[in-house]
């Protein structure tokens, strides 16, 4: 059998060529059906001289020079090897909108040549290329008839097929693998994670621990941010212990990714600590501590840190920008929001996008200043999105202004015709004025529009387990299934320094284990330990 399918079964299968490139780009990419013979001082050059010129082209993104590279060697009498092919074919990978055309050129001139028989990174190098070009019908086709196929193999095309979005297709091949290493489950894990199926990820994550496959930095910085976006800060700070036996403390990205999820699980003075603990920061560790800050409302240590990074020799960018933006919104600083605006502009040469007009916005809304708000959306040079026409909408209901607030939601309807958050909000605005007959028929639009309320989710960890549930549950049935309960008397913690700062009310035991809440505001704290025990 074959290793490939015929070069015009593939050319078949592509529908529709790529039309995205520039006359010199696609001049360029056309590989000769024949060499000829020239006298010409590249008659000299072996194959390995002409595979590493162009490998260099490659290597500078610059695909055209190499595919003329290429041309120059095909006219010139040498026939390339698998490093050439595999060199072209990876290349190809990185530039998917234009390259497409020129990869399945090369496919069928593998297969012309008969590097299609036995030479796994070849075909590998394929599958990749074709996976990269979203055609992954095409990478599964080519997969199908391989004879001999390696560990890389199967990661590649888990990976691609995580990477466009073929979840089942994915999961199918990963159970077919002979042999699976972390690579294979990093690729399912992070797939899971990029794709907002936060849960499988972890899911994933678990059934490695229990294959017994080691995670390595990678994997930890992928279940980092699947715990983040879940809130399991339970979880987090278990991978953390993770992150210290494995001597991962030193890996920058890992440090980073603690950060962001300590911060987005409300535990940002863990957070401070990582990042204090760390030898060396980078623009990332920076934002990450900056936003974490402002997300958790502490705008003065977001201020801070924001002059720090500064001092520390690294420039702001767009995300620095966003943090220190968003917690003078929260904190009602229009003066300092006003200067660091324009500061963004004027100094730092960055043009603000959506999110940064946002914050203005909101900065506006929430000082009930409706007029500026306004005219900063009135001049903005994009349209606004939802999350800042409803910002005004909720200043609007604050402020008692239904006409206004009419005025808003016609414009919010154009842009996301389904949605319910702010017919809602508009129908309260209504009923706070007293007239309850436009209140009922904002509902009954609702109901003629197919529109449906989406009721609001509380969520509780509970074992590593982050279970959601709504008004009229009844929390006490999931919490004993969990066997909770909790410890009034002294705890001993240990002396980690990332044990230091929690309070007596703040620890539980699960299952006879030690759990924490780790510095959670008191409110809160007190809000989940109620839904725990009612």
């Amino acid at each position: 059998m074959s290793l490939f399918i015929s070069a015009a079964t593939i050319t078949n299968q592509l529908c529709s060529p790529p039309h995205h490139q520039n006359d010199n780009f696609s001049r360029n990419l056309s590989i000769p059906t024949k060499s000829h013979t020239h006298t010409s001082a590249h008659q000299s050059l072996t194959v390995s001289s002409w595979t590493s010129s162009i490998g260099r082209y490659c290597r500078n993104g610059r695909l055209d020079h190499a595919a003329a590279e290429f041309t120059r060697m095909r006219l010139a009498g040498v026939q390339p090897n698998h490093i050439t092919f595999v060199t072209l074919l990876s290349s190809c990978a990185d530039f998917p909108l234009h390259a497409l055309s020129f990869g399945v050129s090369l496919h069928a001139l593998v297969c012309k040549l008969g590097f299609h028989a036995d030479d796994v990174k070849v075909g590998t190098a394929i599958i990749d290329m074709y996976c990269k070009c979203n055609r992954v019908d095409l990478a599964c086709l080519c997969f199908g008839k391989m004879g001999f196929k390696n560990k890389v193999t199967w990661n590649t095309l888990v990976g691609g097929l995580m990477r466009n979005g073929e979840i089942n297709r994915a999961v199918q091949v990963f159970d077919g693998m002979p042999e699976r290493d972390v690579i294979s489950y990093t690729a399912l894990i992070d797939g899971f994670v990029k794709k907002g199926h936060y849960e499988h990820a972890l899911e994933w994550f678990q059934e490695m621990q229990t294959s017994g496959i080691e995670p390595d930095y990678v994997t930890i910085v992928s279940a980092l941010s699947a715990c983040a976006n879940l809130g399991a800060g339970g979880l987090g700070l278990w991978l953390h212990r993770v992150v210290l036996e494995k001597n991962m403390s030193g890996n920058i990205r890992v440090n980073n990714s603690l950060i962001d999820m300590y911060s987005r699980c409300g535990c940002i003075e863990l957070a401070r600590q990582v990042f204090h603990s760390m030898a060396k920061h980078n623009l990332v560790s920076w934002n990450s501590i900056i936003v974490g800050f402002a997300l958790n409302g502490n705008p003065e240590d977001t201020l801070k840190y924001f002059h720090w990074m500064q001092k520390d020799g690294f420039k702001p960018d767009e995300v620095t920008f966003t943090g220190a933006l968003t917690a003078c919104s929260h904190a009602g600083l229009v003066t300092e929001c006003l200067k660091l605006f324009d500061t963004m502009i004027k100094v730092h040469r960055i043009s603000p996008r959506i999110e940064h007009y946002g914050c203005l916005v909101d900065l506006y809304s929430r000082a009930r200043m409706l007029e500026e708000a306004l005219n900063v959306i009135e001049n903005m040079p994009m349209l606004p999105n939802e999350v800042v026409l409803g910002s005004v909408l909720a200043a609007c209901r604050a402020a008692g202004d239904i006409r206004l607030a009419e005025k808003l939601i016609r414009f919010i309807s154009e842009l996301n015709p389904g949605g319910d958050s702010n017919y809602v909000l508009l129908s309260n605005i209504y009923a706070a004025g007293g007239d309850w007959q436009k209140a009922s028929g904002v509902r009954k639009r609702m109901k003629n529009r197919g529109i449906e309320k989406i009721p609001g989710t509380s969520s509780i960890e509970i074992n590593g387990i982050v279970d959601q549930f709504v008004a009229g549950d009844r929390p006490i049935d999931l919490l004993w299934s969990h066997s909770l309960y909790l410890k009034n008397d002294s705890l001993q913690v240990h002396d980690s320094p990332y044990f230091s700062g929690l309070r007596g009310e703040q620890l539980i035991l699960l299952n006879g284990e030690l759990m924490t809440e780790w510095n959670m505001p008191s409110r809160r704290d007190m809000m989940r330990m109620f839904l725990a025990l009612s």
